[in-house]
Order: C-alpha cells, then structure tokens, then sequence
C-alpha cells in the first residue's frame, strides 16, 4: 500500500544512491551536501513513523521496509566513512554499529516467528542511540571544520557514544530474548 509513510520511507532507499554520488563528487561541497542528503533521510526516518501513528497510516509493508530503509543508508554511510577514513578506531564503531544491527534484526524476526516479539520491542534507550548515531554521521560526513571548530572529531565522539550505546542496547535485547532463547534452545 502507498501511503505517505511509506512514500517517505521509499524516498529514502531512493536517496541512498544519489548520496553516495554526491560523496565521492571531487568538490569542496560533497562533504556538506552529503550531510544534507543523510540528515534529509534522517528526518524521513523519523516522520514517516509519526505519519504513521498520526494519520493512522501503519501497515505491514511500512512495518517492513521503514527498519530495511534505515539500516540500508546507515550501512552505506559508515562504509563510506570507513574507506574516507581508514582507521581502525573508525572501523571497529562501524563494525559495532552494523553487527548490533544485523544481530538485533535477526533476533527479531526469530522472536516474532516465536510469537515474542514485544520483549525485543524498540526500548528508549535505542531510539537515543539511532538518534546520536544519525548525528554523529551526519556531523563525519559534514567533515569541514567551522570557524576552527573541529567539526570530525566531534561527530567522531559522538560516534564512539553511539557505538557504546549500540553495545548497551544489543545486550539489553539479547538478555529479554535469554529466557524464549533457552527454553528453544
């Protein structure tokens, strides 16, 4: 079904191409448009879920696709990242990052197939990750000091917090799934 959630949500897996262009474009402004184009993606993340809930407009193929779209052009962006800037202390938040994103996946849909999905449900926590996780990249990929202002570094901290919080939340799944993981086991 095409609704506007979902609209918002295929305009997003649509920008991922059109991202990676414009970052490997050899002009001073890739890095700031980039940014622009993962923050825009950023805020479709988010507001085609509030559409959802607001106009009553969830479905299962936005139940779908919205999680796919988000992990597809976090995915891109860290790789990106990781070949810009080819350090280790890079590479392992960007392993942190999409490791805790396939595992949770994965345990979700086990979970749902389990009938338990709600114990792996979204927690709080999480949403504050995804929410430093998209700044922290969005920052990287802006990468232009301002004023002098080492703009990388900040969102290369913010980046490492994510990471941190990825770890949190991956285990903190991982421990509600213990119990049905056991008693499948």
């Amino acid at each position: 079904m095409l609704n506007i959630p979902n609209s918002l949500t295929l305009f997003r897996v649509a920008l991922i191409p059109v991202f990676v262009v414009v970052f490997f474009l050899p002009f001073h402004w890739s890095g700031p448009v980039s940014a622009g184009i993962f923050a825009l993606a950023s805020i479709t993340d988010w507001l085609d879920g509030y559409l959802a809930r607001r106009l009553k407009q969830s479905s299962p193929f936005g139940a779908f696709l919205d999680p796919v779209a988000d992990k597809l052009i976090v995915v891109v962006a860290l790789v990106l990242l990781v070949s810009a800037h080819p350090y280790w202390w890079v590479a392992i938040a960007a392993a942190i990052i999409v490791g805790r994103e396939i595992t949770i996946s994965g345990l979700r849909e086990w979970m749902a197939e389990m009938g338990a999905r709600q114990r792996v449900a979204v927690s709080t926590v999480a949403k504050y990750k995804t929410a430093g996780q998209m700044a922290a990249i969005t920052i990287m990929l802006y990468r232009i000091p301002l004023a002098g202002f080492p703009v990388y570094l900040v969102g290369l901290a913010l980046l490492f917090v994510s990471a941190a919080l990825t770890l949190w939340t991956m285990a903190w799944y991982l421990h509600a799934a213990w119990p049905q993981m056991r008693s499948r086991g």
